[in-house]
């Protein structure tokens, strides 16, 4: 299983790099999360096994395939996560939603958890963690070493931008877990944001800064 996958498609390229301007608008920076989210979600989910059932048509009766197994679960890291949730809603709109809410320490850059309320049978169901960034991994690896308490097996995590030092990390914490990525920046700053970046999601998703 691959366990890194980057999106190079020109679509998903070219919304990254609307989200990275500064003139971009809160509302247009808030779409285009939304496509990209729907975009990577399109090829994260092309792993989910099919099952063939029968079926009639206006013509005639067929066997044709379908969703099989496991229902989906959404957990967004808040609080910049909600901006992923309606993209992954558009394709999977049976999926349920969990929330695992994280805060960073400015001074340590250590997470800090402080709100979780997961699906009652995470268990399962497939789970993708959806968060648009992927900075120093810490949020990233506490939200999933918190779902595998609840049970959680089948795991999948989905951000815009990542730097090499989260992938690294999250990949060491998480050997299980899928990554997948629109891109991966070049490194952390001194302040542990990513370079180039795009600034603070959070404060460009809902406008709070």
């Amino acid at each position: 299983m691959q366990q890194v996958t980057i999106f190079d498609h020109p679509l998903i390229q070219h919304k990254t790099t609307i989200l990275r301007q500064t003139t971009t608008s809160n509302k247009e920076f808030r779409e285009s999360v939304e496509e990209i989210t729907m975009l990577m979600c399109y090829e994260a989910l092309r792993d989910l096994p099919m099952q063939e059932i029968e079926i009639e048509t206006p013509i005639t009766k067929t066997r044709q395939k379908i969703i099989a197994g496991k229902p989906i679960a959404i957990v967004p890291i808040l609080r910049a996560g909600l901006g992923m949730v309606s993209g992954m809603l558009n394709l999977v709109p049976t999926a349920k939603v969990g929330h695992i809410g994280m805060y960073r320490d400015e001074e340590t850059l250590q997470p800090h958890e402080y709100y979780c309320k997961l699906p009652t049978d995470i268990d399962k169901r497939i789970i993708v963690v959806v968060d648009p960034m992927l900075a120093t991994g810490g949020s990233a690896i506490d939200a999933i070493t918190q779902i595998k308490s609840y049970g959680g097996k089948h795991i999948k995590f989905l951000c815009l931008i990542a730097a090499p030092e989260g992938v690294k990390a999250l990949s060491e914490a998480h050997p299980d877990v899928q990554i997948f990525c629109a891109n991966v920046d070049e490194r952390l700053n001194e302040n542990g944001y990513i370079v180039p970046g795009l600034g603070d999601a959070g404060d460009r998703i809902f406008g709070t800064k």
